[in-house]
């Protein structure tokens, strides 16, 4: 089998989803390590595998791929075989499905996106938290989080009643959002709460934090 190999950081939210889904399926692959402190993402041996200089990279065989959605989709779809099944379904399910992919990459993403920068990059780095982004944001996510809790009341995972992609991509900001102030909005809703400790638990996910630890 070609190699796999998977250019960026453990700690960017958009690698943490490949490498999760990389291990759900049980398939090996290479972790190229790449240095953003010393601007390694905006070098030309990067851009050639992603132009926008963003991590991740990805390269299977002769397959260069970018943007971490597309990533996860193909290789749940490449390996169908192979670990966790994560997109299943006939037509209709797999369309629900998908609507849920969306709801997660334009309604959740940005906002979480934009809490984890400020209540756990930020102070990370030395920097300071802006509490009005903070506060209008928190809002936001609020209401996603209602819509979640409405929906996990009649589904056991996003998706449908399996765990799936959907459920996945969310991983990495819960992840850091689950240090931070805005526990209490996920800890406030008993069907996002008991979500949250499912997939969290995850033996793939916990080989994630591992590499995380080990930097």
């Amino acid at each position: 089998m070609a190699a796999i190999k998977v250019h960026g950081t453990v700690f960017s939210t958009a690698a943490a989803r490949v490498l999760a889904t990389l291990y759900e399926k049980e398939v090996e692959f290479e972790f190229v390590p790449v240095d953003m402190r010393a601007g390694e993402h905006k070098k030309e041996s990067f851009l050639s595998i992603n132009p926008f200089g963003q991590v991740p990279g990805f390269e299977h065989g002769d397959l260069t791929l970018f943007e971490s959605r597309a990533i996860t989709k193909y290789v749940a779809n490449e390996f169908a075989e192979k670990g966790t099944d994560l997109v299943f379904g006939d037509s209709k399910k797999k369309a629900i499905i998908g609507v849920w992919m969306e709801v997660e990459a334009h309604q959740f993403d940005p906002v979480a996106t934009k809490l984890t920068w400020e209540l756990a990059a930020k102070p990370a780095f030395g920097m300071a938290t802006d509490k009005a982004v903070v506060e209008e944001n928190e809002a936001k996510l609020a209401k996603v989080l209602d819509v979640y809790e409405s929906r996990l009341a009649e589904s056991k995972y996003l998706g449908c009643e399996s765990f799936t992609l959907v459920d996945l991509h969310h991983l990495p900001n819960i992840h850091y959002l689950m240090g931070t102030e805005i526990k209490k909005l996920f800890d406030s809703r008993p069907h996002v709460s008991a979500w949250i400790a499912d997939i969290t638990a995850r033996p793939a996910w916990s080989k994630v934090i591992a590499m995380q630890k080990q930097q």
